[in-house]
């Protein structure tokens, strides 16, 4: 079994910056394709931000692109977010997840076989 751990939450005030990392614990699993989503209070998981190996390419949600930037160290086998600019609507757990299933969108849920379990990322005004 995959095993992510996610790391870097906090609280931060209105335009700072938080960088997540993701751990994936299983050094024979292939990460092709890793996903970063939201959940914020009272509201549904929503997507913020996909990434695949080894091209680099990248999507991001409209809620997050321009601000957020995710990125991969291969050898660390660990996916980061990098979020500047952050809003009180950016509040939410946060959550990585890999183990794509190619015949859904990058951005449903079910997409992804593993997920952590979560990090708190709490903006202020």
């Amino acid at each position: 079994q995959v095993q992510l751990v996610e790391s870097g939450g906090g609280s931060v005030q209105a335009g700072g910056s938080l960088r997540l990392s993701c751990v994936v614990s299983d050094n024979t699993f292939s990460i092709n394709w890793m996903a970063w989503f939201r959940q914020p209070p009272g509201k549904q998981r929503e997507a913020v931000a996909t990434l695949r190996s080894p091209s680099g390419f990248t999507q991001y949600s409209d809620h997050v692109k321009g601000r957020f930037t995710v990125s991969q160290d291969n050898a660390k086998k660990t996916v980061y977010l990098e979020m500047n600019s952050l809003k009180p609507e950016d509040t939410a757990t946060y959550f990585c997840a890999t183990g794509r299933r190619v015949n859904y969108g990058w951005d449903y849920e079910a997409a992804y076989r593993y997920w952590g379990q979560g990090t708190q990322v709490t903006v202020s005004s």
